[in-house]
């Protein structure tokens, strides 16, 4: 399943994924239904996370298996309301309930790998637009239940066939068993076209928008290891676009947008920092959303900033993350840990959470802005979706050449979808883009290379059903799996406490019900 998600995108093994485990659960307790959950999370999450690698291999693992635990509750409540009538259904819903506490607990949750970020160029990605990413995960799942569903009905129908005539040849009347097999594929054929009939309008007042990609001085942990080198580049790449405007190479922007820690140095308290950013967006001529690391006014804590900085008033608004990343912008039991992973020393202070939304005046537009792993976060986008125009500001050196920037591309085309907007990806060293409103990427580029993209995109002021329904499908959709699991845990009770079940099935579920 993991093959599915970027750079790989062999997008049709995520339903695939979702019905062979089904089928691998289906029949068994629930006590081997968690375990073999948990071994298939194992197996999902290690790939699919290897670029926690770089940091090193305890994180990736330590991560990976702690994810699969979630798998868990969901390998159980799979056997269990597989023993259901609808049971594809029920399936499909759990995987929302997994998600939706995956996504949440603890410290914030960590909702990387969603079954939804694999489907961003699909026939099911139209599908956002009305209920987010939480529907795209039900219906990725709920084909992969109803693929599951139409093999265990032939499977039967086959039996059946053998049954009546005692070999493989023609029998009459054989079609009637092939009847839930054929509902089945309908089903699936019903949710994948219906995507098709979905809207994802692009109208908009056009703004010419640039993105600039400084590039850092090495690849990893240390890439703020020189001095004033970030900020530097993107400094630099900035006047480099301001000659090619005069050149008239390209369109003069009217809104130019930084990556995260574009400035390695706190231009508040620095004042070549300042001096050099104030030169850089005088010469570009327009509003600069700049990237910065500051320090909180007492100095104990760091923020994670973005800049509104004017060529005439120089920085006035700004946003600052609303979510930073647990055991890497802030210490959970810094105590304990730093005594006991020397690696953690590299985090001396916390950065500081945001007290308010991103969204913000910049040049012509209001720009919604979220800051690198936020936009994995439905809440987070979802309170910015105001914006005219949406920006994801990054820094992805870390994790550079690994599968992690190009999921995080995949999730902003998703969010593009959802919410019906431009999204502007500003990335330190790669992957930055432009993505329309439909999900298209007008451009991208290449990691650890500077970098200038100039389009021209609709700012748009309209707002999707995804919007005005907010979490309510995803909170739906969990409560129904809550209930299922409830009538999957109640029925066995009731054949117990009526003398057995009357199907010829054991608690454990005969599953000859469809």
């Amino acid at each position: 399943m993991w093959l599915a998600f970027p750079p790989f995108d062999l997008t049709p093994l995520a339903p695939a994924g979702v019905a062979l485990l089904t089928l691998a659960l289906r029949g068994l307790t629930a006590r081997t239904g968690a375990w073999l959950g948990f071994v298939c999370g194992a197996a999902f999450f290690i790939p699919v996370l290897e670029g926690i690698g770089n940091i090193g291999p305890d994180a990736w693992i330590g991560l990976a298996l702690v994810q699969a635990l979630y798998f868990l509750p969901l390998g159980a409540g799979i056997a269990l309301v597989t023993r259901l009538p609808g049971w594809p259904v029920w399936t499909a819903a759990l995987w929302i309930a997994e998600e939706l506490i995956r996504g949440r607990v603890p410290f914030g949750g960590f909702p990387w790998a969603r079954l939804a970020f694999s489907q961003t160029a699909t026939p099911l990605t139209p599908y956002a637009s009305w209920g987010g990413a939480p529907l795209v995960t039900f219906l990725t799942a709920l084909v992969g239940g109803l693929l599951a569903y139409g093999a265990v009905a032939a499977h039967r129908a086959y039996r059946a066939h053998r049954a009546r005539t005692g070999d493989d040849g023609p029998s009459p009347g054989p079609w009637r068993t092939l009847l839930p097999a054929a509902a089945a594929l309908a089903g699936i054929a019903a949710v994948v076209g219906g995507g098709a009939l979905i809207p994802t309008p692009v109208s908009g007042r056009p703004v010419t928008v640039a993105v600039i990609q400084g590039d850092v001085p090495r690849i990893g942990l240390d890439w703020q290891g020189q001095r004033k080198a970030v900020l530097n580049n993107h400094v630099r790449v900035t006047r480099e676009l301001a000659a090619r405007v005069r050149a008239g190479e390209v369109a003069r922007p009217e809104l130019v947008v930084w990556p995260e820690n574009a400035s390695d140095l706190d231009p508040y308290s620095d004042p070549e920092a300042y001096n050099a950013i104030d030169a850089a967006v005088k010469d570009v001529g327009v509003p600069v959303l700049v990237g910065a690391l500051t320090d909180t006014p007492d100095g104990e804590q760091v923020e994670n900033r973005g800049i509104v900085w004017d060529p005439k008033s120089g920085p006035g608004d700004y946003y600052v993350k609303r979510h930073p990343v647990p055991f890497g912008e802030y210490l959970p039991f810094r105590d304990v840990l730093t005594k006991l992973i020397t690696r953690f020393e590299r985090i001396p202070r916390d950065f500081a959470k945001g007290t308010r939304s991103g969204v913000m005046r910049l040049g012509p537009v209001t720009v919604g802005d979220v800051i690198c792993f936020e936009v994995a976060y439905d809440k987070e986008v979802r309170d910015v979706s105001a914006g005219n125009l949406l920006v994801v500001q990054t820094n992805n050196a870390t994790y550079g050449r690994t599968s992690l920037p190009p999921q995080q591309i995949a999730m902003s085309r998703l969010r593009a979808v959802e919410h019906g907007r431009t999204i502007l990806v500003a990335a330190t060293s790669g992957i930055s883009a432009i993505v329309a409103p439909d999900g298209r990427v007008v451009d991208r580029s290449r990691e650890f290379v500077p970098d200038i993209q100039v389009a021209t995109v609709p700012a748009r002021t309209s707002t999707t059903p995804a919007d005005r329904l907010g979490a309510a499908p995803e909170w739906v959709l969990a409560a129904l799996a809550l209930g299922a699991l409830c009538a999957a845990a109640w029925a066995p009770a009731r054949r117990t406490s009526t003398g057995g079940n009357r199907a010829g099935g054991g608690t454990a579920g005969s599953n000859e019900g469809n």
